[in-house]
């Protein structure tokens, strides 16, 4: 039995991560602003705001052996901009990682993303675990990766007593996703960047779910990228979608969100054109023959299911 805190509970993939360790004897804190609901009889629930004390006080009290760290803000919530996430992503992070040192813990599980790799021109076609990290600064979301990421390597030289596991995740998609990546799926068409395949790899959060499990409860430290085999572009799946794909020039689009943005007709600037055009696409193979895990699902049978629920 183990004795595992996870921060981020109350989110999809805690929730999902809670229902996996349900059918085990470990000893699970489930931490959040707000219980879970229906937390299985292993689990008990601990309030905690990662942006303040809650990380030392709570983390020092229960003592935890792992901690799975989830707790982070892909798209902050109407009225709270990038300082609040910067407070949940990496100030939350030092926090978290602070405590767990305090506190003698064996194990940090930390779900990082592809984000962290950024959204460059020269990305390679498939990026592995030694490519660098250039999480854009102008992208809330990678930027803050990447800064976590450097964090914890720096955990890594001066404190090797704390196991890491790292985890660059793609596109998380299941019954009940609902984000901004989903609601370019739901548009009338797709739009696509001229000269830019654009692909997407996905992973099933029931996968991310029992990736993260294997992690806190056995398998290999390290660093590891987490999709599911293959890729999607913009084109295949406007085609799954039935939906027309409308393809424009990078300088158009551009042109019509820096004029659109501060008329408050998008909530989108100019520099979203990179996210169109250079996703980075994420090589598993670590992940299979190094961790030891196989995706249950490809990235075109994640967005099937996801597909299916959504009603597309």
């Amino acid at each position: 039995m183990t004795r595992i805190l996870i921060t981020g509970a109350g989110g999809m993939v805690g929730r999902t991560l809670l229902e996996e360790l349900a059918a085990t004897d470990h000893e699970v804190i489930a931490t959040d602003l707000a219980a879970p609901p229906d937390l299985p009889a292993n689990a008990r629930f601990a309030r905690m705001d990662v942006t303040g004390g809650d990380p030392a006080r709570v983390i020092t009290t229960e003592r935890p052996e792992v901690v799975v760290h989830l707790a982070s803000i892909v798209t902050p919530p109407p009225g709270l901009g990038r300082d609040f996430a910067y407070r949940v992503d990496v100030d939350g992070s030092r926090h978290v990682l602070d405590a767990a040192l305090a506190a003698g813990t064996r194990r940090l599980v930390v779900t990082s993303s592809g984000a962290a790799y950024g959204y460059h021109a020269d990305n390679p076609a498939w990026l592995s675990e030694s490519d660098p990290l250039r999480g854009n600064r102008e992208f809330a979301y990678a930027d803050h990766k990447r800064q976590v990421e450097e964090m914890l390597a720096e955990a890594r030289q001066s404190h090797p007593q704390l196991e890491q596991v790292v985890l660059r995740v793609g596109t998380v998609l299941g019954e009940g996703t609902d984000n901004q990546i989903t609601a370019l799926f739901r548009r009338p068409r797709l739009l696509a960047i001229r000269g830019s395949a654009s692909p997407f790899v996905f992973i099933w959060t029931r996968d991310l779910a029992r990736i993260l499990l294997r992690a806190a409860t056995g398998g290999p430290a390290g660093i590891y990228n987490v999709a599911g085999d293959g890729a999607l572009d913009m084109a295949e799946l406007a085609r799954r979608l039935g939906k027309p794909l409308l393809t424009l020039p990078a300088c158009a689009v551009k042109a019509a969100l820096g004029i659109a943005h501060p008329l408050g007709l998008s909530r989108y600037g100019p520099e979203q054109v990179r996210f169109l055009q250079y996703r980075p696409v994420l090589d598993n193979s670590a992940l299979k023959r190094d961790f030891g895990y196989i995706p249950a699902k490809t990235s075109a049978e994640t967005f099937a299911g996801w597909q299916r629920w959504a009603g597309l």
